[in-house]
Parts: structure tokens; C-alpha cells; sequence
């Protein structure tokens, strides 16, 4: 397994390349932490396309169970057969596995060769479904509770996890990882991110981009723009060929800002800034 080094797509600081390489190279679950949108779940896609892995994902909901993450057993088609026959699908009623539901860790530790696994916004699920997760993992098996058999991970995989801290994550289940906080990227960074996605964008389009995209950030908006946000805006403007011009009266704002009140608010801000330079008073 190679040396993970960020992709053409995606720029890598030194800090996040070596805690990623290091859990890589001593199989530790990887948690990320940060604000929507500064990349954590492209991490993972980004390291399988590069190391040339499979990727496999658990989208973590309030709902789910630890067992499920693993295998479930489809009751209601074991149910049907029993019922009505299996002469025609080579599946047998007394078979257990005949019925198995394979999830994203059990194809994980299913796999002929290492895999990604990515949980992806771990902070929605319950702390003791976080707890077991992380036992499975960290043994790198489990055991079909029904007919009692171990399913041992023939490759550990690497385990990418990322949490957008919606819900306090357990002490146990953070002893248990490596952490990476991704803060938001400096605008040098940010340089460096955009021009991987628009390698012949010129400065004086990105230049004034970026000036408005930060001066957005610091309003207080309930979702400010975040990276994904000034990589989309930044791509409408290269296709309909236009500047971003001043803050007030920017290009294609939904691309930008996402929850209705940061737009209602963003263009009454607008309304009233241009009241002001014509002479319409500022008492509103």
C-alpha cells in the first residue's frame, strides 16, 4: 500500500498527510472533524481512488443499529420461500446464509484485498451503537449472533470516520481513533484548492472571488459558504463567462449561501446598501 499524497482534486496539508498515512500504516480508525463542506467525506473517496481500493460506506443515521453495519437476514424473503418453494432460485429455507444481507463493514471484511470504509457522520448515531461499532472494528470481526459464527476481516480496512459534532462523541469511542480537526482553509490554502480545480483560472477573477467569498463567511450567516460552495459559484461564473463584481450584486448568490433567511437576509442587506447610495436614507 502506497503513500497516500492528496490527488489532483484534492490538496492534502502536511499536518492531514501524515496523520493519514500513519492510521493507514497502523490501521487506526481516522476521525475528522470540522464544519460542512472543508472535505472529510471526500477524503475518503479521494484516498480509494488514489491507493486504486474499493470503497465502502455507512451513512450513519439516528435509526441504525450496529448489527445491521454488518449483515442483516432477509426474514421476509427466507419467509416467502418457506412458504412458497424455492424451485426456482438455487436458495435453500434451512440455509442461513442463503438469506444474508452483506452491509458495508461485513463487505468490508468480506473483501479479497484492503478496502476503505468510511462511516460518515458517525455524530448522528447513539453513543453505545458508536461504542460497538468501534469494538467491531477494532477486533476487525463479529459474530452472526444466529447461528453463532465468527466473520474475521480477511484485510483490515482503512477506516475513514468523519463527524460534524451535531452530538457529543464517547470517550471510549474517541480513545479508540486517531483525530484530525480540518479547520477552515486560509485563504493561501484556498488558493491552492481552487486553482487544483480551475487550473487556468486567472487571478483577476479568483482574486476577487475569494475577497467576497471570506467577507461572506464573517457575516454570521446560520450556513456560511463553505469550500464546495466557492468551488460551485466559481464554476457558474467560468460558464456563463461573468465577474463576480461587488458583494451586493454577486452572480448566482444560491450557489453561495443555501438556507433561505442567509438569502432573504443577504438580499435585503443589498436592498438597503443600495438605498443608501442613491440617497434613499438608511433608516431601515
Amino acid at each position: 500500500m502506497t503513500q497516500f499524497s492528496g490527488t489532483e482534486k484534492y490538496y492534502l496539508d502536511p499536518e492531514l498527510e501524515a496523520i493519514v498515512n500513519m492510521a493507514i500504516k497502523m490501521e487506526k480508525p481516522l476521525l475528522l472533524t470540522g464544519e460542512p463542506g472543508t472535505g472529510k467525506t471526500q477524503l475518503a473517496f479521494e484516498i480509494s481512488r488514489s491507493l486504486g481500493t474499493r470503497l465502502e460506506i455507512l451513512r450513519a443515521k439516528s435509526t441504525i443499529k450496529g448489527e445491521e453495519a454488518c449483515y442483516v437476514q432477509d426474514t421476509v424473503l427466507r419467509l416467502n420461500d418457506a412458504r412458497f418453494g424455492t424451485e426456482q432460485s438455487d436458495r435453500d429455507v434451512n440455509r442461513f446464509h442463503d438469506y444474508i444481507i452483506w452491509g458495508p463493514i461485513g463487505r468490508a471484511f468480506r473483501a479479497e484485498e484492503r478496502v476503505v470504509l468510511l462511516l460518515d457522520e458517525i455524530d448522528k448515531t447513539e453513543s453505545d451503537v458508536q461504542d460497538n461499532l468501534l469494538d467491531v472494528l477494532e477486533d476487525n470481526q463479529f459474530v452472526m449472533r444466529e447461528i453463532n459464527e465468527l466473520v474475521s476481516a480477511k484485510h483490515p480496512p482503512i477506516i475513514i470516520i468523519t463527524s460534524n459534532a451535531k452530538r457529543e462523541l464517547s470517550d471510549p469511542f474517541l480513545r479508540r481513533c486517531f483525530c484530525h480537526h480540518i479547520a477552515f482553509p486560509s485563504v493561501e490554502d484556498m488558493r491552492k484548492i481552487v486553482a487544483l480545480h480551475f487550473p487556468e483560472m486567472k487571478a483577476s477573477l479568483m482574486e476577487p472571488a475569494l475577497t467576497i467569498f471570506y467577507e461572506l463567511r464573517e457575516r454570521g450567516f446560520e450556513k456560511p459558504p463553505a469550500t464546495s460552495e466557492l468551488l460551485n459559484w466559481l464554476g457558474a461564473m467560468i460558464h456563463a463567462g461573468v465577474a463576480p463584481g461587488k458583494t451586493e450584486d454577486l452572480p448566482f448568490p444560491g450557489t453561495l449561501l443555501k438556507r433561505t433567511n442567509d438569502i432573504l437576509s443577504f438580499r435585503n442587506k443589498g436592498k438597503k446598501d443600495s438605498g443608501r447610495k442613491r440617497g434613499w436614507g438608511g433608516g431601515l
